[in-house]
């Protein structure tokens, strides 16, 4: 350790991004809102919060012997609640109530026989079926009928929670106020029946429902046309059991075939007619006013608020469900593609004798950047020290304000050459080491990484075919044992480099990976050098050399060993200079689409495949967790899991093969099920961010990530591959 290391211990501070809450309020504001409106569209499809479970009936003894021998419409209302009273319907009328509705197939058709017959009646809808089916309930009450609440979504309430009473009354409520602007007094239990049939767990519900200020309707009469017995059978249950009796019958326009309801309706209505009987709502009946009363003011703002939600969400799921799939194919596809071209490469670049031409020998100038590296320069400069082709070495210090420079010129190398300079950013500094350079073929690393020996000599050796301008190494996270650093070993194995074989047969080369780079001099004067124009110098240039004519290349066995972010913060910065810098990159290169030659094929395949699978597809893989998420809590959770594990599945044989291909030894990717979920979060927090700095019009400043040194000389001689 040198005397200027031992004097600066200190860690360097890393300039903040942000605050905390700012960086991920919105991206989490956005997945939040993404599960909402997939619960909202999940309760309008009765998929959310569903329960089909019944109570069994128990005692009676709670219930007043008045109610149970009493009339249909239980009144438990304010006073009442602790001595309730029951109401019969009148003689010689009857209340005609339908449940479950409305729907789209079966209401229409039986509110106009309704409206034919002149019959006014009493419609207990669902909050599910009323958001989905607005017109419907616009129309039930243009046509003088009554409306109840039926719940939200059907639940037996024997089973259910006074929370989940109290939601299932309010969302109904709230839907009505949004599709009808009313709300109603009347309310009927679903699974019920007669008042007989009240028992201990079943009254407890009515008088709550009761002290909310609801009139809960029970019946008289159940047609039983649910389980369609025939027309004849349901007109015969209609009917009363005593001449002049009046009654409440039970039918449902919704919840299945209802067509013998439907013909058994008129016919009912017909044969009562003829017996003297008038047909009212339960309000006209018992004299007790409209159930349904109009709102205003928030009531009807925050209706209106929730069946919009809930309409866009119902509206949005089918476009987003075919999205994810179309995106979910490409993924697959790209998978594929990319099994397919690196068996290709391989089998290419480690045929036995292959060449890329005669053995490139000539000196190599290798350029290093660097900004306050005292942590790692030492390591960088003696791994360089031993590189077994010729090489010199510019370091060009760009303005530090700690000792690399000191250091460098302490390590008195005899290949290396130091260059201050002002600080003027990395594109600067590495044009300044490619104009002192001495030689033709030029090597670009961090200041950060560490080079195995053969690595300078593996880099150049694509140069013996002078159409090749540039080439693209192998870079290795050289701290890897650490969870965050694990993971980004394996994307770096199974997504960065097996990407690169895949471009590489493509001819559309993205990005040569600023830590272990080759470029032919006179191919960067062509492009000008290294343009500060974005903030991913790497990627422009790569993109301009493309433009330029230039063949690019991958060589696996130029491997370099870099120090990747140890925080999820610096990584957060290092990854949204990436993301933001690509985006510039795409956006200054975009004409390269309408070009021809060799700028054209990278326009046309290289630029498409970096928009869909670098910058578009990681903004919507969240969306997969979240529907994960919701296939866990609300649908079915087995199948949802196990469709997860099969995508895992995939994912871990796709990565073995990427890590079979580099030699690296398999244990890191027990880490992979949380990677792939860390990752994609966290990439779409970091490109939503890109995307709003980039439509904003915002400027990114360059990040400096704090270094610490671990990646050691001793790094290549381990876990290195043969």
């Amino acid at each position: 350790m040198s005397r200027h290391q031992r004097s600066r211990r200190s860690p360097l501070r890393s300039r903040r991004l942000a605050a905390p809450p700012l960086r991920f309020f919105l991206p989490l504001t956005v997945l939040m809102t993404l599960m909402a409106l997939m619960v909202l569209r999940g309760m309008a499809n009765n998929e959310v919060f569903h329960d089909e479970r019944t109570a069994v009936s128990v005692d009676k003894g709670t219930v007043p012997p008045g109610v149970l021998q009493g009339g249909p419409v239980v009144d438990a209302r304010g006073d009442r609640n602790d001595h309730p009273v029951s109401y019969t319907i009148p003689e010689k009328t009857v209340v005609l109530s339908f449940d479950d509705g409305p729907s789209a197939q079966w209401t229409p058709k039986i509110l106009t026989v309704l409206a034919d017959e002149d019959v006014r009646a009493d419609f207990f809808v669902t909050g599910s079926m009323a958001t989905r089916n607005p017109e419907l309930i616009r129309r039930i009450v243009a046509g003088g009928h009554e409306i109840g609440l039926h719940t939200f979504t059907h639940p037996d309430l024997a089973l259910q929670t006074s929370t989940r009473l109290t939601w299932e009354l309010g969302e109904t409520q709230l839907a009505l106020a949004g599709v009808a602007g009313i709300h109603t007094t009347l309310f009927r239990p679903p699974y019920s029946s007669t008042v007989d049939a009240l028992d201990d767990w079943s009254w407890p519900v009515t008088k709550e429902v009761g002290a909310d200020g609801y009139l809960v309707s029970f019946i008289d009469k159940d047609t039983d046309d649910w389980k369609r017995p025939g027309v004849d059978a349901i007109v015969k249950a209609a009917m009363p059991d005593l001449p002049g009796q009046g009654e409440m019958v039970l039918m449902h326009d919704a919840g299945g075939n209802r067509s013998q309801t439907l013909a058994a309706l008129p016919l009912i209505i017909r044969k009562l007619k003829a017996e003297g009987y008038t047909f009212k709502t339960i309000g006209e009946a018992l004299g007790t006013g409209p159930a349904n009363t109009r709102v205003d003011g928030y009531d009807l703002w925050a209706g209106k608020a929730f069946l919009w939600c809930t309409s866009f969400a119902v509206r949005l799921m089918p476009w987003l469900v075919v999205l994810l799939a179309v995106v979910g194919t490409l993924v697959f596809l790209r998978f594929a593609l990319m099994l397919v071209l690196s068996v290709m490469h391989v089998r290419r670049t480690r045929k036995r004798g292959f060449t890329w031409g005669d053995p490139v020998t000539e000196p190599v100038t290798v350029v290093v950047p660097a900004y306050n590296e005292q942590e790692c320069i030492t390591n960088t400069l003696l791994s360089l020290a031993r590189s077994e082709h010729p090489i010199e070495v510019i370091v060009v210090d760009d303005g530090s304000t700690d000792d690399t420079a000191a250091i460098v010129e302490e390590l008195d190398l005899p290949m290396v050459r130091l260059i201050r300079q002002p600080n003027s950013g990395k594109p600067a500094a590495l044009n300044t080491g490619v104009a002192a350079a001495s030689y033709d073929l030029v090597v670009m690393m961090d200041g950060d990484t560490v080079f195995e020996p053969s690595t300078v000599g593996e880099l150049v050796q694509p140069f013996a075919d002078p159409r090749i301008g540039a080439v693209a190494g192998n870079a290795k996270v050289g701290n890897r044992d650490t969870l965050i650093g694990a993971w980004q070993h394996i994307e770096y194995v199974m997504g960065f480099n097996l990407d690169r074989r895949m471009y590489d047969v493509l001819g559309c080369m993205p990005t040569i990976p600023g830590a272990v780079g080759g470029f032919r001099r006179s191919a960067l004067e062509q492009v000008g050098g290294m343009s500060d124009d974005t903030l991913a110098e790497d990627t422009d240039v790569t993109m301009a050399l493309h433009r330029g004519g230039w063949k690019i290349v991958y060589a696996e066995k130029a491997r370099a060993w870099t120090e990747a972010p140890g925080s999820l913060r610096q990584l957060w910065s290092q990854r949204y200079r990436w993301s933001y810098g690509t985006m510039q990159a795409m956006w200054k290169h975009r004409h390269a689409v309408l070009e021809r030659g060799a700028a054209g094929h990278f326009g046309r395949v290289g630029l498409p495949f970096v928009a869909v699978f670098m910058v578009l597809t990681p903004l919507l893989a969240p969306a997969i967790d979240v529907a994960m998420l919701y296939g866990v809590i609300f649908v079915d959770p087995y199948t949802t899991l196990a469709a997860w594990f099969g995508v895992m599945a995939l994912q871990a044989v796709f990565a073995a093969w990427s890590f079979h291909l580099d030699g690296e030894k398999y244990w890191h990717l027990i880490t992979l099920p949380v990677q792939q979920v860390v990752y994609r979060v966290l990439m779409y927090m970091v490109l939503l961010q890109s995307w709003i700095t980039a439509l904003t019009g915002g400027r990114l400043r360059w990040q400096k990530l704090r270094r610490t040194g671990e990646v050691g000389l001793d790094v290549t001689m381990g876990e290195m591959p043969s």
